[in-house]
């Protein structure tokens, strides 16, 4: 049976000319329906609107073996992996009772503390769950301390250390000999992601990074194989499901090829370990992290993820409680289980498009790690990398301002009435000013600060190797608090003319502006007369207003409405739309920077902190 037989027949060419017209149409001008219709990421990679089998771009390979494309394992599913960071044994059986298959503990005095390890794990059956370790400078001591819990019950550990550089070698060389389920070693490319790198950014550093441990390894006395097998890579997943899909698919190649230039090509299988991002969660309407997070664990499965951690969805809040946990273990069992996810192996594979991105992917990321490993590699890369890294954050920033890259419940449809979940705690908590300077403690994120989740902070502090840890939603929060703290909210007035028809749409995004600002907006209702506007402005004791109307009737009442709101007080006069006006002192429309016109109407309105 042919599913396609009762369709006609298309071709590329079709599809161009039936592009062409509709570009015609809509004003449109371009070379090509491709150069109109195709975007760019933050590494070049061009996604085009049509893809086909002319591009694909190779044989992946089988899930299992080389290049690993399709997955390290030629088996279904994941690992469901929940971090703690309190010494809380109840949550522990909790999470393991109801999905979590294994735990990634942190370790730390302002955390788990190291001789309340034993305790933490009591019940834990550790040759059944695995643990996975996140200590800082305690990683030797914790180390020690869980290899000598499973010696004292016989010996059966699997997980990872968590441990890097000298420390790593030494650490890797005994569970090579004693614990052979055991990794020794994490690669953590989230401090990259956090830092508001792109995606062949966190990629080409992940791979320098995870090369770095192999020399270190290698120099300690393993065997290239074995090094391989005490290596476990960590990524962010986004809900940006594609980019994810084709991070990890692309991870899996690139670490392939590392393997085969070291003469081992079937060791080569990268052990994966994806987390949602903290870059994307949000503290205002957290409930929109539940969708995040889904879409992001969605990913990472489909991506071919070895192990997922779903952050909390309360996570920018502080420590989660049972109802957090419990929906961050249940958005994973809901994958696995009831939609069948984790009954197929690379379901991604073979579509063009994720194929071709993958490649494309692979090949930027490339191209980059040899760049650090031109520089020295990781380490003497340093400053190399905060500098890409940091444009690469800039670019985003400037996305964010001008909601190209839209948050929701944040920077586009934000709910000003919204209760709060819980207040948040105060770690490394950021602020700004109306200047749009970002303020944030430089002494870093403690390890319990970060809590279940690495969100951790709601704003900018330092991570990871002095690269700072950024959230995108922070500078519009920043100004949501600033106008909260008031004792009455900030007003901003939307001077609509005419009638419903003509304003409702312009109104609609004005009002969807400001109050991603945190500021109220009153609405003069219809009516096209100045005098009426002024006068309902001046009721309502704003100083800021924005006209709201068709171009029509701007061309006919926008300069003398703008006039008379000027003689009733009007410091500041906006027109949502183009066009200049007698009056109007400046313009909101779709790609304005919509964080400077909410820092000018903060400063116009006299917000203070």
């Amino acid at each position: 049976m042919e599913l396609a037989a009762r369709f006609a027949s298309t071709t590329r060419d079709g599809w161009r000319a039936l592009a062409v017209e509709v570009l015609r149409k809509s004003g449109a001008e371009a070379a090509s329906p491709e150069e109109a219709l195709s975007t760019a990421t933050y590494d070049g990679v061009t996604v085009a609107p049509l893809y086909d089998v002319d591009d694909l771009p190779g044989d992946p390979g089988l899930p299992g073996a080389p290049p690993y494309v399709r997955g390290a394992r030629a088996v279904p599913g994941w690992d469901v992996r929940q971090r703690h960071a309190v010494p809380d044994p109840d949550a522990l059986q909790a999470d393991l009772a109801n999905g979590v298959t294994s735990l990634w503990l942190v370790i730390g005095d302002d955390a788990i503390p190291v001789d309340a390890l034993a305790r933490v794990l009591d019940g834990v059956y550790l040759e059944l769950a695995p643990i996975v370790l996140e200590a800082g400078t305690r990683t030797v001591q914790a180390a020690e301390a869980l290899l000598a819990l499973a010696r004292s019950r016989g010996g059966a550990l699997s997980g990872n250390l968590g441990a890097s550089g000298p420390a790593g070698a030494e650490l890797a060389a005994r569970c090579a000999a004693e614990f052979p389920d055991v990794r020794a070693v994490t690669v953590d490319a989230t401090p990259y992601h956090d830092a508001g790198g792109s995606d062949a950014e966190e990629l080409g550093c992940s791979i320098a990074q995870g090369v770095a441990e192999l020399r270190a390894l290698t120099g300690a006395g393993l065997s290239v194989e074995q090094a391989l097998g005490q290596l476990e890579f960590r990524y962010a997943a986004t809900a940006d499901q594609f980019a994810t899909i084709a991070k990890l698919r692309a991870a899996r190649r690139l670490w392939a090829r590392v393997a085969e230039v070291c003469d081992a090509a079937g060791h080569g299988g990268q052990r994966q370990h994806a987390v949602t991002s903290s870059a994307m969660m949000t503290a205002r309407d957290p409930w929109v992290n539940m969708l995040r997070t889904t879409l992001a664990c969605f990913a990472a499965g489909v991506g071919g993820a070895d192990a997922v951690t779903v952050q909390p969805f309360d996570a920018c809040l502080g420590l989660p409680d049972d109802f957090s946990r419990r929906i961050a273990r249940n958005t994973q069992s809901l994958l696995l289980e009831e939609s069948g996810l984790g009954r197929v192996i690379d379901p991604a594979g073979g579509s063009w498009y994720v194929e071709r991105r993958t490649a494309d992917l692979t090949e930027a990321a490339w191209a980059w790690f040899q760049e650090i490993e031109g520089a020295g590699g990781i380490s003497a890369a340093a400053g190399l990398v905060s500098e890409r890294i940091a444009a690469t954050r800039t670019r985003r920033a400037g996305d964010i301002a001008r909601r190209r890259l839209p948050i929701t419940g944040v920077s586009e449809f934000p709910n000003l009435h919204e209760k709060p979940l819980r207040p948040p705690q105060p770690i490394g908590q950021a602020t700004a000013d109306v200047s749009g300077e970002p303020v944030a403690e430089e002494a870093g994120v403690p390890s319990s600060a970060r809590g279940a989740g690495l969100a951790g902070t709601a704003g900018s502090a330092r991570g990871v190797g002095g690269l700072p840890r950024v959230r995108y939603a922070a500078e519009f929060e920043a100004l949501r608090d600033l106008a909260d703290a008031q004792a009455e909210r900030p007003k901003v007035f939307l001077a609509t003319i005419g009638p419903l028809a003509a304003y409702t749409a312009r109104a609609a995004f004005a009002a969807n502006l400001f109050q991603a600002g945190g500021l109220d907006t009153e609405t003069a209702g219809p009516g096209a007369d100045p005098e009426q506007i002024a006068t309902a402005f001046a009721v309502s004791g704003g100083t800021v207003a924005c006209l709201c109307s068709s171009d029509k009737l701007y061309a006919q009442h926008a300069a003398p409405v703008a006039q008379a709101l000027r003689k009733a007080g009007a410091r500041k006069v906006w027109l949502a739309g183009r066009g200049s006006y007698e009056g109007v002192d400046a313009n909101l429309h779709a790609g304005c920077d919509v964080l400077a016109v909410l820092r000018e109407t903060f400063h116009d309105l006299e917000v203070t902190r």
